[in-house]
């Protein structure tokens, strides 16, 4: 059969499509800015009829009713990376969270310790070949939607065309949504703390050679950081995702991608989160591989690249170079995603630069300040990042190079990059402790 035959015969509505899921079925939802909003909500709207569904994902940006208390007993969140429009369904504990590596996050599907009867995903028009591109998503989708009995997609006139390894083809779509509406746009935004932010960014691009790969995640510190690379000469990028700030450093010259060992001349990611004018720079460009997540993070393919660079971010650090990123104390917030994948592949990289940024203080909601360079992590904080992987951290007070350092030296950077205000206190706790 023609593949446009197949198409057209498996175009239904949102509302039909969701009646595919039957209580007790274990769902994937794709996120980032690529959740699929009409199935979404039409299977908000179904969820009454259905009882003990489960709801795997990752990040997701945008509303979450499918979270909503009067969800209890129909849908269940299980998400693998806690995002702020789940996160107090977490802490309530009406949503599962499991933690992950974000390298191993699809091979829990596809090695069956999570079998799915159904994944929900967002692709592209097909092309002349009756293939589509996952898009703005690649990378957490593309190996669930392989490992699930029916897919379910929205075919979205505006999702671009991506390429890389991230074609699915309409024949394997049981259910065809056709959409026409914008992706999700997540501008850089300001940071409140901006001059704090400005100062830690100009100390990492400082670690930065001419030459580097680099790996960017989330935060306003990493988006800062391009800024700052305007006088680098061939830098490359291999990350989990990237944003608009890329598209400057192309074209000025800056991001040639000439010295990667690793896939010379292309961006490699799994992922992106930005804005309109990203996702059409993106589309159909040949500069830029989207590649599934397993492959984009295993540490052993990171460290691949020569000179690779990691910036990652951080809630608090201890002296002894603990790196807490996914929780508050006991209370969860985010998760591991890629932090640990690329700091551990950076630091085998040969001139690679495993980064840890942070400012030196957080205000709580009194207003009151508190150092981020801490004794002891909290009661109950995660450890994303260990003391054995850790190597630059970064504040706006200077840079602490760990690796290869004792304790008491590791003591003595810290605390040179710590706020002025804590500086005694924490040389006091470390005395007690006896790191100095």
């Amino acid at each position: 059969m023609d593949w446009n035959n197949i198409y057209q015969s498996r175009i239904v509505t949102a509302h039909d499509a969701v009646r595919a899921i039957k209580s007790g079925d274990r769902i994937f939802l794709t996120g980032n800015v690529s959740v699929p909003q009409k199935v979404l909500s039409a299977l908000v709207e179904y969820a009454p009829n259905l009882e003990d569904v489960e709801v795997c994902q990752a990040l997701t940006i945008g509303p979450a009713d499918y979270v909503k208390p009067e969800m209890e007993g129909h849908l269940r969140v299980n998400t693998l990376f806690i995002s702020n429009n789940v996160r107090k369904a977490v802490q309530d504990g009406r949503a599962d969270f499991t933690p992950v590596l974000l390298s191993e996050f699809p091979l829990l599907f596809k090695r069956g310790h999570l079998p799915l009867d159904v994944a929900i995903i967002h692709v592209s028009l097909p092309d002349e070949h009756g293939f589509c591109s996952l898009g703005v998503e690649v990378g957490l989708t593309k190996t669930p939607a392989e490992s699930a009995k029916v897919i379910i997609a929205e075919v979205n006139q505006q999702m671009p065309r991506t390429l890389g390894d991230s074609f699915i083809h309409v024949s394997r779509l049981d259910h065809i949504i056709p959409v026409d509406y914008p992706i999700v746009e997540v501008p850089a935004g300001e940071d409140h703390n901006s001059d704090v932010v400005e100062q830690i960014a100009g100390f990492v691009a400082d670690l930065i050679p001419d030459g580097a790969t680099m790996q960017m995640g989330i935060g306003a510190i990493p988006n800062s950081v391009l800024k700052y690379l305007h006088h680098k000469k061939n830098l490359g990028v291999h990350t989990e995702l990237f944003s608009d700030g890329v598209i400057d450093l192309v074209n000025a010259g800056v991001i040639t991608n000439s010295r990667k060992s690793l896939h010379p001349g292309k961006i490699i990611a799994g992922f992106m989160l930005g804005t309109r004018h990203l996702y059409e720079w993106a589309d159909d460009n040949p500069l830029i591989e989207m590649h599934r997540t397993e492959y984009v993070n295993d540490p052993f393919v990171i460290a691949q690249n020569e000179r690779m660079v990691a910036i990652n971010s951080a809630i608090e650090v201890d002296l002894t170079g603990q790196v807490c990123a996914d929780s508050i104390g006991p209370k969860l917030y985010s998760g591991v995603g890629g932090q640990l994948d690329f700091i551990y592949g950076a630091s085998r990289s040969n001139g690679g630069v495993p980064v840890i940024a942070l400012p030196s203080t957080a205000a709580l909601k009194d207003g009151k300040l508190v150092s981020r360079i801490v004794a002891m992590l909290k009661q109950g904080a995660g450890v994303v990042t260990s003391r054995n992987h850790v190597r630059y951290i970064v504040t706006e007070y200077g840079v602490a190079d760990l690796y290869g350092k004792t304790i008491r030296q590791r003591a003595r950077q810290l605390i040179k990059i710590a706020h002025p205000d804590f500086r005694a206190d924490l040389e006091s706790q470390a005395s007690k402790l006896h790191y100095l």
